[in-house]
């Protein structure tokens, strides 16, 4: 992932982040910062997965998801820079097709919703301004492995160190 950012010229530093992990919430989390961002009157990029109906609304700017020709846009500017690394998950272009669209179109402030989360978690490779933690539980131990998704050695590698982070505590 740090290969395929720096060949795309780095645009997850042309923006600040807010990034938000964790086993339930962080999507309506996610939402919930962007429309604030939103309402203060900034550009925002979101970026979240799964999509519900279509693959564009995984990457959105104000509200609305990026155009189909806009994807294919920044799919055709990508590729030549995929062709060159070895081993990209489909997450992983994905999430770098935010970071390009989110600078190519203006925004000036970005919110991330992680994917599997973990230290190894394509999102993982900005620099938040703020780091966000919903409630935490054990979730995709298969591939996170055992202790994942409930303590620092999943979800809080996500948090940066000397940065503004956010908890939300888990009810029950």
């Amino acid at each position: 992932m740090f290969a395929l950012m720096e060949s795309l010229g780095d645009p997850q530093k042309k923006y600040p982040v807010i990034h938000v992990a964790g086993t339930k919430g962080k999507g309506s989390t996610s939402a919930l910062c962007a429309a604030g961002l939103q309402a203060a009157g900034y550009t925002v990029g979101l970026y979240t997965s799964p999509h519900l109906l279509d693959y564009v609304e995984r990457i959105q700017i104000n509200g609305e998801p990026i155009t189909h020709d806009q994807l294919i846009e920044l799919v055709e500017e990508i590729k030549p820079h995929v062709a060159k690394i070895e081993k990209l998950t489909t997450f992983e272009i994905t999430t770098a097709l935010a970071f390009m669209a989110f600078g190519k179109y203006g925004v000036n402030a970005a919110v991330f919703e992680v994917g599997l989360g973990g230290r190894l978690d394509a999102t993982n490779i900005v620099t938040p301004k703020v780091s966000v933690i919903t409630s935490l539980s054990y979730d995709h131990m298969a591939v996170l492995g055992k202790y994942s998704g409930v303590d620092s050695r999943g979800e809080g590698g996500h948090y940066q160190g000397w940065r503004a982070c956010g908890l939300v505590p888990a009810k029950g």
